[in-house]
């Protein structure tokens, strides 16, 4: 713009000085003079934008060393525990935390510190009753945290008694956090040997090196400088405490009971090794805010679990660069970039043993930058062999907006440039631009990475949210193995420390104990995200990284590793089994899932409620009833399931949701149309609730109850008129008394019969996803022998518009012995000849042992169904008048 400004100023000068004809040699060269400075402007902005001179290259900066060495000891006196002991192997792998309210945030913070190192916990309020410490001869929790260790100290005697006797008998250890207390400067604790100092101002940090907390920890170190926020620090003579901590005050308050020192350490953190009263205890003087507490917490866990709640010291770290080769003119890597980023990778290979950097390319803007970014390119391919490589797509597209065929010649494309380009690309490994196709799943993009790449590993952040970051986890789709993946603080956009969100001291912060450091602290495995800008211009990845690794070298005792991400990926699901079988979600629920799927798909095809089951009560009939009503619609046929889908319990759930939408219609009117699906092996699945309620967490649930007695039977009968050869060669009480050493077909039907009739214990597991407003109970019998007010009910219950009068189109049918759908004045449309076939009564002998089984299954039903103030039904009440006489 300066060159074109100049350009018309000086025209405008040449033509006044044409108009008025008074011209002279002077003027004459100053007109010379001028268009040769505007034509040196106008040459340098065009090279400066060809090339990329403009950018100005700042010395990028140096790493951080962070190591603040204790000099009064030496390295080899410190030493790294096991924690692990025989009293371990009594105990569960949860933690009780006792909050103070629901949604504290001290609790918070403990709570998403245990759910991203995968520790199990259950939440308590200190003022209620304390939940069931044991079951059968086993604690089933390895560890109690405080949020507020005062709420433990004057806790009622009953609930203190029992507390105590479990942590003494089952030597389960106590984590608490003592906060500051206003207006008031220190109290003797009572029952304790021990006094806290409140409201403290503290500054520096040191360890106590000789403690055998240390596991995860190194305690060589010194923090310097100033705390944050107010403190608690302890103080006692007792030989039971031992100070894991020491710190000095940064203002003295004058105290009367505490004489003050200013030379003399407070303890901020304090070790009670159970000599006082045989209960193990960690009192921390101040929150999780400061940052080294959070490592000391991993340490406490460990050792108050006796080794049960021990993390891993195996550190595995991943660094993809993505979109190497892509980017605009200016802002790419040149020569002395990739020789900086071949020497870092060096130096961090001293740090992480086996690491290479790996790099993700498209191969369609090799040689697209200035001359010197081309010669980066080029310096790139002659160092080739000292990377791991993996193919984007060609031109460093969204998947999620192509079909199968443009997809795989995209790839295609970027593996022939591989091949020309001696590009070893051997890891099975990819990810896609923006995470797209990946999760949400686009079915082509998985196909084309099999078909061309062999891909076996990729990796993204979305699964099952970005955020919140800690609770991002991995899936097996179609074989292929997806990892979860964590940010650095670097994007595509960020090449320049000066103009870092935040300023430098943010970044900074996440190294040195902050975000980024805790997410290789908490995870045994980490996959990060770079760009190939972010290794240009200021190198702030190479920055980042080389001072993150120092700084977790320097502060703990991990062991940090890197090993290709195929063997990676089968590590990870190796440690975490459980997460092999992805969680679908509803992708629309979510604006950066709905930004990354398929803009053919919709969610207008998910189903509003669902028919649960269980089998035998009367599913088909409510299908059936609901299929007449003009704004219901139900699913499509299965060719192998008939009128069930049979999605969420299944094989079927592994074909995804696409798969799963397929059967159904698409509403004409998504507003007044209402779509659900009946599969009555759902009820008693105990997968199901989870993944119903991760897709549908809207939906309303509908389950129908008849005496579970009365329901086994029904199945026996079942069984046998498909002839299964079980059923045909055993009676029915052969089957309901089998015992655990009997064949394994006969305990299967067993199973079969009896385990849905446990219909309290199945209700619950529903009830623990969907709140009891969205569940509704139909009695069983109430629908055979009166649906059509069943059938009104269920209308409210689904809020349906228009009302459907059912009395007009519902007629019994004596010779059925059941209501069936009128279709003429003088013809009815009845279920399948298998609907209400007669069988033989149960004998004598059958009816008492099922009464008896059934008994407390039915008390705690009925009770349930109180606590969700429904109608009892009048088979429950019968069977529990029986019970009592």
């Amino acid at each position: 713009m300066f060159w074109r400004s100049s350009f018309i100023v000086l025209s405008n000068i040449c033509a006044r000085c044409f108009c008025l004809k008074r011209f002279t040699l002077t003027k004459v060269l100053l007109i010379v003079i001028l268009l040769s400075v505007v034509s040196t402007i106008v040459s340098i902005s065009f090279l400066n934008l060809r090339f990329g001179i403009a950018r100005q290259r700042s010395k990028p900066p140096l790493p951080l060393s962070t190591c603040r060495l204790n000099s009064t000891i030496s390295r080899s006196l410190l030493k790294r525990v096991n924690h692990q002991s025989k009293a371990g192997l009594h105990l569960g792998d949860r933690v009780l935390v006792m909050v103070e309210s629901q949604y504290s945030k001290a609790g918070t913070k403990i709570t998403h510190l245990l759910e991203a190192i995968r520790v199990e916990f259950k939440v308590e309020p200190t003022g209620k009753n304390l939940p069931t410490l044991t079951h059968l001869d086993k604690g089933k929790f390895s560890v109690i945290i405080f949020e507020n260790y005062n709420k433990y100290i004057t806790m009622d005697k009953w609930n203190r008694q029992l507390l105590d006797k479990y942590c003494s008998e089952y030597n389960v250890g106590i984590i608490g956090f003592v906060p500051s207390k206003p207006d008031i400067i220190s109290d003797n604790v009572p029952g304790f040997p021990m006094v806290f100092e409140y409201g403290m101002k503290l500054q520096d940090y040191k360890l106590n090196m000789f403690s055998d907390v240390w596991r995860v920890t190194k305690a060589g170190q010194i923090y310097e400088g100033r705390l944050p926020g107010e403190w608690t620090v302890f103080h006692t003579n007792h030989s039971t405490y031992e100070p894991l901590a020491y710190s000095k005050k940064q203002t003295q308050k004058f105290s009367v009971s505490i004489e003050e020192d200013v030379n003399k350490p407070v303890v901020p953190v304090i070790y009670d090794h159970g000599k006082y009263d045989k209960i193990k205890r960690i009192i921390f003087g101040s929150a999780l805010r400061f940052w080294l507490h959070r490592l000391i917490l991993l340490d406490s866990l460990s050792i108050l679990s006796n080794g049960k709640l021990s993390m891993p010291l195996e550190r595995h770290i991943q660094i993809d660069i993505d979109d190497i080769f892509v980017g605009r003119e200016g802002i790419r890597m040149c020569v002395d970039d990739v020789e900086a980023l071949v020497t870092t990778q060096e130096k961090i290979r001293q740090m992480v043993s086996g690491f290479s950097f790996n790099l993700g390319f498209s191969g369609r803007y090799y040689l697209r930058g200035s001359y010197e970014e081309d010669a980066g390119d080029k310096k790139l391919l002659e160092y080739r062999d000292k990377f791991w490589w993996f193919g984007h797509m060609w031109r460093h597209e969204q998947a999620h907006k192509f079909d199968e065929p443009y997809i795989t010649l995209a790839m295609q494309q970027n593996s022939q440039f591989a091949k020309e380009n001696n590009i070893p690309v051997k890891q099975n490994y990819a990810v896609a631009p923006h995470h797209s196709g990946v999760y949400p799943i686009h079915e082509p993009l998985y196909t084309a990475w099999r078909n061309v790449w062999d891909v076996k590993v990729t990796s993204t952040e979305e699964y099952p949210r970005l955020h919140p970051a800690w609770r991002r986890r991995g899936f097996i789709y179609k074989g292929v193995m997806v990892l979860p993946r964590q940010t650095c603080g670097l994007y595509t956009h960020t090449l320049f420390l000066s103009d870092y969100p935040g300023g430098r001291k943010h970044l900074d912060d996440s190294i040195k104990g902050g975000e980024l450091f805790q997410i290789i602290l908490f995870n045994p495995i980490s996959v990060f995200m770079t760009h190939m800008s972010n290794y240009g211009n200021d190198r702030l990845a190479l920055y980042t990284f080389e001072s993150v690794l120092k700084f977790i070298q320097c502060w703990t005792n991990l062991k940090l590793l890197a090993v290709p991400p195929l063997q990676l990926a089968l590590k990870y699901f190796e440690m975490y089994p459980e997460e092999r079988d992805p969680i679908w979600q509803n992708p629309c629920d979510h604006k950066r899932h709905l930004s990354i799927w398929s803009p053919n798909k919709t969610c207008e095809k998910l189903p509003n409620f669902l028919v649960i089951g269980p089998q035998k009560t009367g599913t088909t009939a409510l299908y059936t009833f609901l299929g007449m009503h003009p704004a219901i619609e139900s699913n499509f046929n299965s060719p192998d399931t008939f009128e069930e889908v049979q999605f969420f319990n299944g094989n079927n759930y592994y074909h995804g949701i696409d798969w799963y939408m397929e059967f159904f219609p698409t509403p004409k009117n998504t507003t007044s149309t209402y779509l659900f699906e009946k599969s009555a092996t759902y009820f008693d699945n105990e997968v199901v609730p989870r993944r119903a309620f991760a897709l549908l967490p809207r939906a309303k649930i509908i389950c129908i109850l008849i005496n579970p007695s009365k329901r086994a039977y029904s199945w026996y009968q079942h069984m046998r008129s498909h002839e299964d050869p079980t059923a045909l060669n055993y009676s029915f009480y052969d089957v309901i008394t089998a015992t655990d050493i009997d064949p394994r077909k006969l305990r299967e039907l067993r199973n079969r019969c009896l385990n849905p009739g446990m219909y309290a214990q199945h209700l619950i597991r529903w009830l623990d996803y969907y709140p009891s407003r969205q569940l509704f109970i139909v009695d069983g019998e109430q629908l055979k022998n009166d649906p059509i007010h069943v059938m009104h009910t269920i209308q409210r219950f689904l809020h349906i518009d228009p009302y459907f009068d059912y009395s007009q189109f519902l007629r019994f049918d004596p010779k059925k012995g059941f209501f069936c759908q009128v279709i003429s004045d003088d013809r009815n449309k009845c279920l399948g000849k298998s609907k209400g076939r007669a069988y033989p009564p149960m004998s004598k002998e059958e009816q008492l042992f099922l009464k008896q089984y059934y008994q407390r299954h039915n008390v705690a039903l009925s009770k349930l169904l109180d606590k969700l103030n429904t109608e009892v039904p009048a088979w429950l009440e019968e069977e529990l008048r029986g019970g009592d006489e």
